[in-house]
């Protein structure tokens, strides 16, 4: 019988590591409270999987299996017989911190509980749990189909033997995962959101206009995709949020969120997902 796992959350984050799994032969339980996100998810993996097709990496034969692995849920009851709950809520610390206490409460006794943030401290989640030698980060990088990293981030509790897990799991899903320590933004978001938050300093001084600076990053720098562009496509309010956790998390003023970037959210301007950030789409 196939290894068991949980993901809570249909959205961007939660039906890619859905599908990751479901791709590589574990059954998945895909868990959110909203049937509409549920059924968005599953629509979201089967296009994915006809891209595969398409790109020549997937056979056709294979798409029915995978779909068929996944299972959608909308109660936490789903999360027996898992040994694995990766946790890709809103990044939120709150709601991450209430989702934790249930699902600690609701997860098999040996189970790991992961989570897919992107710059909360794993300590402190842990610390909402009675296992916090089992909790660990999940950092999957967006589109996770795509994207080979895993940041596996280890909390100030995390045993060797949950960390030395994840980063089979890691591999047994077809990604590279690199450990990291538990610090504000880890590293990808601590070295990638000064410079998202350096180019919105840069539109807001009129230095360059946005379509000027993603180019010379894009072809100055070889970076597939310019700063302004790449945080449209984060969602303008999740770079705020993480600034905000650098920010406080490390006292520095280096990390303090460009006004411009407060202004865009504040307005409802969050990028691709509300149509408008700094392009239009």
């Amino acid at each position: 019988m196939a290894e068991r796992v949980a993901v809570i959350g249909a959205g961007q984050m939660g039906n890619g590591i859905a599908h990751v799994f479901a791709q590589s032969g574990f059954d998945v339980a895909m868990i959110d409270v909203s049937p509409s996100a549920l059924e968005r998810g599953k629509a979201t993996i089967a296009a994915n999987l006809d891209r595969q097709i398409k790109k020549g990496t997937l056979q056709a034969a294979d798409k029915d299996a995978i779909l068929d692995r996944i299972a959608t849920e909308q109660s936490l009851d789903a999360l027996t017989g898992a040994s694995l709950v990766v946790e890709a809520a809103t990044e939120n610390r709150d709601l991450k911190f209430r989702v934790f206490t249930d699902v600690d409460a609701a997860a098999d006794e040996g189970a790991i509980l992961a989570t897919n943030t992107s710059s909360i401290s794993i300590t402190e989640i842990a610390a909402r749990t009675k296992r916090p030698d089992k909790v660990i980060g999940m950092h999957f990088m967006n589109p996770v189909p795509v994207m080979q990293l895993v940041e596996v981030i280890r909390g100030l509790a995390t045993s060797n033997e949950t960390t030395q897990r994840v980063l089979e799991l890691s591999k047994a899903v077809g990604k590279t995962p690199v450990e990291v320590q538990d610090y504000p933004g880890f590293v990808a978001n601590r070295i990638l959101m000064p410079m998202i938050n350096e180019a919105i300093y840069c539109l807001m001084e009129g230095v360059g206009s946005a379509e000027s600076i993603d180019t010379v990053m894009k072809l100055g720098m070889n970076h597939p995709m310019g700063p302004l562009a790449l945080a449209d496509l984060i969602g303008l309010d999740t770079c705020l949020a993480i600034l905000d956790v650098l920010h406080d998390g490390l006292g520095d003023p280096k990390y303090r969120p460009c006004p411009l970037l407060r202004k865009y959210v504040a307005a409802g301007w969050l990028g691709r997902k509300s149509k408008r950030g700094f392009f239009a789409y």
